[in-house]
């Protein structure tokens, strides 16, 4: 993870991707046992907050502590609490059996870590956990409209059946949508979405 490049993107007075939940994770949030859930890139708190007003138990990790200091000023603005972890994916471990869920929201990675990000959440999955993510695809980088600019740190439904191997896809697609979230995300897009259980 680039922690200055985060520290500089959201060192802004608004939030950049908005303070809304992501539209995938509003939708299908519920397919997760409600319990401990891990928020993985949480940046400035609005999936993990979401989701802690919905009544999980919820941890969140981000590289950059100005999104964090943002994402705790959410969550108290929505009178909930929150977990948060201020640490690199590269170094941060899920544990064993320990999560009923955990989201990937644009989480988007250098293919050696991102694999090894992968293995970590099944391994930290407990039975019957759910892993739910979206990612902007290759195609994205036709649109322009968000997500970073280099293909390999997209991914398309076979790297991540690959790379999940160990769950069983409930929802597995790949479409394009309008993606609405803060002035950094914005506009038609080319996406995944992804909900796992194990």
């Amino acid at each position: 993870m680039n922690q200055p490049k985060w520290d500089d993107r959201y060192n802004k007075d608004h939030y950049i991707f908005g303070t809304d939940p992501n539209a995938f994770l509003a939708e299908f949030y519920q397919h997760i046992p409600k319990g401990d859930v891990l928020c993985l890139a949480d940046g400035e708190g609005r999936n993990s907050v979401f989701l802690a007003k919905q009544g999980y138990q919820v941890t969140a990790v981000d590289a950059s502590l100005v999104g964090i200091e943002k994402a705790k000023s959410l969550a108290q603005q929505n009178r909930v609490y929150v977990n948060f972890i201020h640490a690199d994916l590269a170094e941060f471990d899920m544990g064993d059996s320990i999560w009923d869920g955990i989201v990937s929201i644009f989480c988007h990675l250098p293919v050696s870590l991102r694999q090894k990000v992968h293995g970590g959440a099944v391994k930290g999955l407990r039975k019957e956990g759910v892993f739910l993510l979206e990612a902007y695809t290759p195609k994205q980088l036709e649109y322009a409209t968000g997500g970073p600019p280099k293909a390999e740190l997209l991914m398309t439904s076979e790297t991540l059946t690959r790379e999940l191997s160990g769950l069983n896809f409930n929802h597995l697609v790949e479409l394009e949508r309008d993606v609405q979230e803060g002035t950094d995300h914005a506009g038609l897009a080319s996406v995944v979405q992804l909900v796992g259980k194990k």
